[in-house]
């Protein structure tokens, strides 16, 4: 399908599906705003677009839950698919496939064009600064109103030989400074480092809005020299237009709807949290965090400028970063020539489960083989990755089961994974936004992670039969029925 290139054509294509709902009325953003959206996350109802909210310049409008799952009837990954260039009624296995196929192909790079809309308004100095922005408390608790929930974050290495297009939460201090997590071992962090290293603050630019298909990819877990940018070309079929900023030698994506330019601080000086996150819980400490430090801002005419309230799934943290990482895992596990069909982070587990569907002809694949050596193979590869930190469970499944279904996936796991063996156990680094651990080890950053066998046994040597009506009764049995009992 036609690729859409910016967000007011996403919308658009949201607005055909009945799947984007302006709000007039006036909003409060302390709290009314993030409620709303939260609630829109829960209800899978149509993505909320405020239109007028309080303290905000007139014009400026809001738009919550971009890439949540969809309140269209029979397409419940629409907003996803939509934004990563395919069809509004593709299933979880085509979008991982997708994402995946594209790491194989050869990257293509973005192009620089002379100007784009995000030019329209050209705010420097005293005028750079948040206060006309809709800067909204997402969370009761929350630490500060947090400008950044689905923006991507630009950032160059001193030498200029890699570029990080990232996502991180980010915190406003005042109209002219924010403050936000940069955390190792993501790459924007190692940016930053060697900056930090030569004792120079980090040039960066903030993007808000444009290319649907950015947030996602700036979540994804990309190897260690790949940029977004080429993935992204590759991903999309056309290389992305690039314009130059303004104050700081960076290039961003053309179609952004608000560009924030200034420079990250060398010391930690910045308290940032607490926030409510992706686990479903709001931690209640805070951490020591570089602060931005604002000297212009772009923007388009009546910009549009999209914010997450990450909290329960299913929010974007699990559609964009858990999916992302699937399809990473996915890509690696292919690249190690095992015989994988695909891969999938539950939403509903909250990104703290990678489910990994293996072939149903593993066995001639891999003749000799045990479940346990090929269990112990998908380990090996994921922990060598540099997403390992973020998958404290791994299940190794059939493929007859779809994990997308989380009914299905649900039964597998209680009745495929052994309650005490067949499971192999590391210790090493986590992201200590990770819930499922003690205060002691999220304090130090290290924790237990688990890889299960949940293979079945091979067709005669003990396996049993799925008793479904998909699987237990003959084809012409099941046409019988669907044809006179279609629901």
């Amino acid at each position: 399908m036609p690729r859409i290139k910016d967000l007011r054509a996403y919308l658009d294509a949201l607005a055909e599906l009945g799947d984007v709902r302006t709000v007039d009325r006036l909003v409060d953003p302390h709290l009314e705003v993030g409620a709303i959206i939260r609630r829109s996350y829960e209800t899978c109802a149509p993505a909320p677009l405020f239109t007028n909210i309080k303290g905000t310049a007139p014009g400026y409008r809001l738009l919550g839950a971009p890439g949540a799952l969809s309140s269209a009837p029979g397409k419940p990954l629409a907003r996803i698919a939509l934004s990563l260039g395919l069809s509004a009624d593709s299933t979880a296995r085509e979008i991982i496939d997708a994402l995946a196929a594209a790491r194989t192909r050869e990257q293509i790079q973005p192009v620089l064009v002379d100007t784009a809309p995000c030019k329209q308004n050209i705010l420097l100095g005293d005028e750079a600064t948040l206060d006309r922005f809709p800067t909204p408390l997402l969370h009761e608790g929350d630490g500060g109103a947090y400008v950044n929930t689905w923006g991507t974050i630009v950032a160059r290495t001193p030498d200029g030989s890699f570029t990080n297009w990232s996502i991180a939460r980010i915190m406003m201090i005042d109209g002219k400074h924010m403050t936000g997590l940069v955390l190792h071992p993501q790459h924007i962090a190692q940016v930053w480092q060697q900056w930090a290293d030569l004792g120079e603050p980090m040039p960066f630019a903030l993007v808000q809005g444009g290319e649907p298909a950015l947030p996602f990819i700036s979540g994804m877990p990309l190897p260690n020299g790949v940029e977004e940018g080429g993935y992204l070309g590759a991903l999309l079929g056309e290389p992305l237009e690039l314009v130059q900023c303004e104050t700081v030698d960076l290039q961003v994506p053309a179609s952004a709807e608000i560009v924030i330019e200034g420079h990250l601080s060398v010391e930690r000086s910045g308290v940032e949290g607490p926030m409510g996150e992706f686990s479903g819980y709001q931690p209640h400490e805070t951490s020591m965090q570089p602060v931005y430090t604002i000297e212009a801002i772009t923007h388009r005419d009546d910009p549009i400028w999209p914010t997450v309230v990450e909290g329960e799934p299913v929010d974007e943290f699990h559609t964009a970063t858990g999916l992302t990482l699937a399809a990473e895992a996915l890509t690696q596990l292919r690249a190690a020539g095992l015989p994988i069909t695909t891969a999938w982070e539950p939403f509903e587990g909250a990104s703290h489960v990678l489910v990994v569907s293996v072939a149903a002809d593993w066995r001639t694949a891999l003749p000799g083989v045990s479940t346990g050596e090929l269990t112990q193979r998908v380990n090996d590869v994921i922990v060598a990755l540099r997403f390992e930190n973020l998958v404290p469970r791994i299940f190794v499944l059939d493929d007859d089961v779809d994990a997308s279904n989380v009914g299905e996936l649900m039964w597998a796991l209680a009745t495929r994974v052994h309650p005490t063996g067949r499971r192999i156990v590391r210790t090493g680094v986590i992201l200590p936004l990770l819930a499922c651990y003690t205060p002691e080890q999220r304090h130090t950053a290290t924790g237990d992670k688990v890889t299960y066998d949940a293979l079945l046994p091979a067709a005669g040597k003990g396996r049993e039969p799925r008793s479904s009506f998909r699987f237990l009764f003959p084809a012409e049995v099941q046409q019988q029925v669907l044809e006179n009992w279609p629901n």
